[in-house]
């Protein structure tokens, strides 16, 4: 016979059973996740023992280890008509004493240490208590009726323990005699007699390998489903990198996106400080950010020691940065009981701050090779743009924004802002930028004429993300952002002209006396619709231009803070003439000869318009039109008879 022993679980340890089983698992599988990953752990173990006598002698005189040729490997067996399903592996294995430590941790410690960590934790379903317990592999009562573990230790006179418990009220040890113990090898065995609900869904292999590569693909040790192995991928992330060839990335890649396109780049890290771990990352070739659509499908894998604790981690990269897909694996991140809530966050956001600043850096460096870089910026740069915000890494992102400008010759083409400065004027202090929907609207832009007659470089924004970059990073080096819209015709008179081809160049502007007569009758005309009417030293080929009155918001940041306000009323503005155009001229000297001449009128309220209507403000344009159709019809007649 046999020696044996029941421990009854003391009164509270059903109560923390049903925590454990009901309350901190949200996927019945996990179970499956945690015996995997103590038989994982056992094998190494065993692997650091058998590698070092020195760790096998210093063990309290324990015999060398058990040196078989078998190789180090985890089976996992179904038998749908018995109703169990099998766990085993051949690694260190556990003496009696240890599988009460280890297994049998709850009763042996006593449930009021494992209360009193629940109660610090601060949280009723025991978030933040790292597996002191060992209760991880109490998550297999989610599918258990009962469970037995049949363990032999790797030191040469151990003797094989059986552990049983229905993970109700008691659980039995034995030491194993005879038959039984010459039939018990080095590892551990667990026997699971599953619940009738379960049954069917833990004993199809196919399922079993489904759980096994979702979970556990990358354990370092052979994962054998029914005698298949099921984790046929390795985990390259651990690998040397310049043992890894493209093709090998390739294939990791499509595992892990389901994306056939080869990624546009790799980013393969292992990292020591502040926190260790390792990353493989991957950048891409196409986005999927489409039209806002998958805005929550992102985020990196987190491993702890290759087993996967959470799908698309979002703490671990910055949301400017969820264009890259790939792992982190640390070592030593601390987990909560079930291992699905991180329990220390400061760990998490220093892997943040690292992988941060490392993808930015791999950035600066594709960024050199400008086809490269300008593939990257079509598709994810409306996703990197919201990175304005990140202050701690604010000179490199602004280092790598990319603009089309009034100097590229095709609106691909990019500029980056140390590309503007080195084509800066003498003494130019400030980089210039302007929006709009395209270059054809911002080349006909009234307020870029003066950049044009001093050949001063503009850059174009397209997107609405633009100004807020901007406006958040305000200096490049030691350069001010300055809208084109609010630049002070000042600071540019000094530069000298470089067109001079216009035909107002070589006009000369009315009288000051007939200006200011025209400037009042606009005013009057225009009343409340603007708050001045005055000449304007910005303007080379247009009539006139409206412009805001405090001299800082342009008009698309104006839209956008109104249409996030719900403001749809038109704002006040300054409303610019510029004297040496023709029809100004030709204003002028109307309203000289009759103050109360009704073309005039016609005239300011056409321009007026015609201005809201640039800067995207005219609602309603049934007037325009009318007034436009008119002065088709007078200047045709006036045209007919001329010729």
């Amino acid at each position: 016979m046999t020696a044996q022993a029941t421990y009854e679980f003391k009164a509270e340890i059903k109560q923390l059973l049903d925590i454990l089983v009901h309350s901190l698992y949200t996927e019945r599988e996990i179970f499956l996740r945690e015996l995997v990953s103590n038989a994982s752990d056992a094998l190494d173990k065993l692997r650091i023992v058998t590698a070092t006598s020195e760790s096998a002698d210093a063990d309290n005189g324990a015999e060398s280890a058990t040196q078989d040729e078998a190789p180090l490997e985890i089976r996992i067996e179904a038998d749908k008509d018995a109703k169990t399903l099998t766990i085993s592996d051949n690694g260190i294995g556990m003496t009696e004493a240890e599988l009460v430590e280890n297994i049998g941790t709850i009763a042996h410690s006593g449930s009021s240490s494992f209360l009193k960590a629940l109660k610090e934790s601060g949280n009723s379903s025991a978030d933040g208590i790292i597996g002191r317990f060992g209760v991880g592999f109490y998550s297999v009562y989610m599918v258990a009726q009962s469970v037995s573990i049949t363990t032999r230790s790797y030191r040469a006179d151990a003797q094989p323990v059986e552990w049983i418990s229905d993970g109700q009220g008691a659980y039995t040890i034995r030491e194993l005699t005879g038959d039984d113990a010459a039939a018990a090898t080095r590892g551990t065995k667990i026997v699971i007699s599953l619940k009738d609900d379960y049954v069917a869904e833990f004993t199809e292999q196919d399922d079993l390998r489904q759980v096994i590569r979702k979970h556990s693909n990358f354990i370092g040790f052979p994962i054998l489903v029914g005698g298949e192995r099921a984790n046929t991928v390795p985990a390259l992330w651990r690998e040397p990198k310049f043992q890894i060839t493209k093709e090998q990335y390739k294939e990791f890649y499509s595992f892990l996106t389901y994306d056939h396109d080869e990624p546009l780049d790799t980013l393969h890290l292992s990292v020591d400080a502040p926190v260790q771990f390792n990353a493989l990352c991957f950048i891409p070739k196409k986005s999927k950010d489409f039209m806002g659509f998958d805005r929550e499908d992102w985020g990196l894998d987190l491993y702890v020691r290759r087993v996967l604790i959470q799908r698309q981690n979002k703490d671990l990269i910055p949301q400017h940065l969820m264009f890259v897909r790939g792992v982190v694996d640390t070592e030593d991140l601390p987990l909560n009981i079930s291992r699905e809530t991180l329990q220390d966050n400061l760990l998490i956001r220093k892997i943040n701050t690292t992988l941060a600043k490392q993808v930015l850096s791999h950035l600066a460096k594709m960024a050199e090779d400008k086809d490269a870089y300008a593939e990257f910026w079509r598709e994810h740069s409306r996703v990197f743009k919201a990175g304005y915000m990140d202050f701690a890494n604010r000179e490199a992102f602004a280092g790598l924004l990319r603009f089309n400008s009034s100097s590229c010759e095709t609106a691909e083409e990019l500029v980056s802002f140390d590309e503007y400065i080195s084509r800066a004027k003498l003494d130019q202090k400030k980089i210039y930028f302007a929006f709009g929907p395209s270059r054809e609207a911002l080349r006909l832009n009234p307020h870029l004429e003066i950049f044009r007659k001093k050949g001063v470089e503009v850059l174009y924004l397209f997107e609405p993300i633009d100004e807020f970059v901007m406006d958040a990073l305000r200096k490049h080096k030691d350069f001010d952002l300055t809208p084109a819209e609010v630049a002070k015709p000042e600071d540019l008179a000094s530069l000298p002209d470089v067109d001079t081809d216009s035909p107002e160049a070589a006009e000369t502007a009315p009288e000051q006396p007939a200006l200011d007569a025209l400037f009042e009758r606009f005013k009057t005309i225009l009343g409340d619709g603007v708050t001045e009417v005055r000449a304007s030293a910005r303007l080379t080929g247009s009539p006139c231009c409206l412009v805001n009155p405090d001299g800082q918001t342009t008009s698309s940041m104006d839209k956008i803070m109104r249409h996030m306000s719900h403001d749809t009323s038109v704002p006040k503005k300054v409303m610019e003439l510029n004297p040496k155009h023709e029809i100004i001229r030709n204003l002028a000297s109307l309203n000289q000869a009759d103050p109360a001449d009704p073309f005039v009128e016609q005239a300011a309220r056409q321009l007026f318009e015609s201005a809201l209507l640039l800067e995207g403000y005219l609602t309603d344009p049934h007037a325009l039109v009318g007034r436009v159709q008119d002065l088709l019809a007078k200047s045709s007649g006036w045209y007919t008879k001329a010729k």
